[in-house]
């Protein structure tokens, strides 16, 4: 949080993160990406099944040494979004709840991501040795806060007392 209480922009777009993982629709993770570039969101993702495929939470995992193989991953359905909305992610950084898989590290390098923001750890993965190779900066900060702090009471005074004058 910067000194002005405000979230710092990684803290921002982690949060944003955050949210999109609300959208998961496998119970085994929920994780959400944001690729953002010059401060601005380019695309979002989470885990989820396949467009017009039954969801996890609906009909069960596909399991797969031991992964669930039924949902694409969130950055994979970030990676999409951008390039359905032919939207140019050369140089995003992405902001991932949890850290990527080796089959999506390898993804988000191919697509020029140089930069990934992430809070929580992904265990069994070269994410981070392909990153480090591919010259992509890796930032690990602390969860943000899961608060949003939204005053709408002070706000509604406040315009109160201006219409007032």
């Amino acid at each position: 949080m910067s000194s002005n209480g405000r979230p710092t922009w990684d803290e921002y777009f982690l949060k944003l993160a955050m949210l999109a993982s609300e959208r998961a629709t496998c119970p085994r993770m929920h994780c959400g990406c944001v690729l953002v570039k010059d401060r601005f969101v380019l695309a979002t993702g989470y885990n989820g099944s396949l467009p017009g495929q039954p969801h996890c939470e609906d009909v069960g995992c596909l399991i797969v040494d031991n992964h669930c193989v039924r949902t694409n991953h969130a950055e994979i359905n970030a990676l999409v979004q951008a390039t359905t909305h032919r939207v140019n992610i050369k140089g995003a950084t992405a902001y991932i709840t949890n850290m990527s898989c080796t089959t999506c590290s390898k993804a988000l390098i191919a697509a020029g991501i140089k930069r990934v923001v992430v809070f929580s750890d992904f265990h069994d993965t070269l994410a981070v040795k392909f990153f480090n190779d591919a010259n992509v900066e890796i930032v690990k900060v602390d969860m943000p806060n899961k608060m949003i702090n939204y005053d709408l009471e002070s706000y509604s005074s406040a315009k109160k007392t201006e219409k007032s004058k």
